[in-house]
């Protein structure tokens, strides 16, 4: 990877969400320079706009030349960073997780990430706002609701990389983006072929001559074993796709089922999940953008200045991937090293000290 030459103010507060293990403040960052940059002049950088996701974009293009194919592969997954102390408003608000089957206060950005053999590259990065508050009728309670779905934020991020000419063959996504409209825009409108996890109680036709009869069944109710492909068509999806079925042991034992749809007819069952098997290094870019990046450090309180941090942190991630390549360490050893560096200075500093005082 060659890395893009930039030595402004952005890169130096994206460098201190990479080594800073407490919290990021505009002070912080300016005492971390000895007063050679006023707190003010960080502070209008976070209200500046020039943090946003095509400076995202900036900082991975170069990367993606050089390992973008007609075969890769890209992500379209949300994660939500919690933030249970922050006040409400349309950018930390109330999201459903469903890793946690409840809703959680926080931040939620969906990201389509461009994954190969050596991690995770986010491509285009947009946050969920709710700025509508509306009120229901049966209960008079009040909640947030988006301008746009997070369905509709999953086609506006693939215009947005297929605008931005990001090559890729296969799109990939779990069950919370896996729409028939969804299907057809990655087809149809984007010409690319997708992987789709899809859940058992979807319905499907087994000919198209049940699918010009109505005659739906439920995928849950199919039987198909592992390892076999089944052609199928959704009612509202005009092509048909082959559909197959992972079985798999859960950490506390128990067996799981993981469904696949894929445009891609002439695949085979190995080729279908091999391709879906990539979507997981997304999870170690959520994963590392989280605790080696300072994502959740910053106390600021305004919408604006909140997205520049989690928009600086995302290329504090890009630059961690640029140090990977470079030495062969993973983000967390990276991370680590420079605790420990920090940890040596501080050490040396004390035992400067005439006398350390007796507790």
């Amino acid at each position: 990877m060659k890395a893009e030459v930039k030595n402004g103010l952005e890169d130096l507060y994206a460098d201190y969400l990479m080594v800073s293990t407490g919290p990021c403040t505009a002070t912080g960052l300016s005492k971390l320079s000895t007063g050679k940059i006023s707190h003010d002049r960080i502070t209008r950088l976070l209200n500046s706009d020039r943090f946003n996701s095509k400076e995202v974009w900036q900082r991975v293009k170069p990367f993606i030349r050089e390992i973008e194919n007609s075969s890769g592969c890209l992500v379209i997954d949300d994660s939500i960073q919690e933030k249970p102390y922050t006040d409400e408003s349309a950018l930390i608000c109330w999201h459903f997780d469903h890793t946690k089957k409840r809703s959680v206060k926080g931040v939620n950005f969906i990201s389509a990430s461009y994954c190969y053999e050596g991690g995770s590259l986010p491509v285009v990065v947009e946050f969920v706002r709710k700025p509508i508050i509306v009120t229901d009728k049966k209960t008079g309670k009040t909640k947030r609701k988006g301008e746009k779905n997070k369905n509709g934020l999953h086609r506006e991020l693939l215009r947005i990389a297929r605008d931005n000419g990001v090559n890729f063959g296969y799109v990939l996504n779990d069950i919370w983006f896996s729409s028939s409209e969804n299907m057809m825009y990655v087809k149809n409108d984007i010409r690319a072929n997708f992987v789709m996890a899809i859940k058992g109680n979807r319905k499907v036709a087994l000919s198209h001559e049940d699918k010009l009869q109505g005659n739906y069944v439920k995928i849950g109710a199919l039987e198909l074993e592992p390892c076999s492909i089944l052609q199928v068509w959704f009612e509202q999806v005009d092509f048909p796709v082959s559909l197959t079925r992972q079985v798999f042991k859960n950490e506390d034992g128990s067996q799981g089922i993981l469904y696949l749809v894929c445009s891609g007819l002439n695949l085979t069952y190995e080729q279908i999940t091999a391709i879906y098997q990539k979507r997981w290094k997304v999870e170690e870019y959520h994963k590392s953008v989280k605790s080696n990046a300072s994502f959740a450090k910053s106390p600021t309180k305004v919408e604006i200045t909140q997205l520049g941090h989690f928009y600086a942190s995302i290329i504090a991630y890009v630059k961690y991937e640029v140090l990977k390549f470079r030495h062969g360490s993973n983000h967390f050893a990276i991370k680590t090293i420079l605790y420990m560096n920090a940890l040596k200075a501080a050490y040396e500093q004390l035992k400067q000290y005439d006398t350390i005082p007796v507790f």
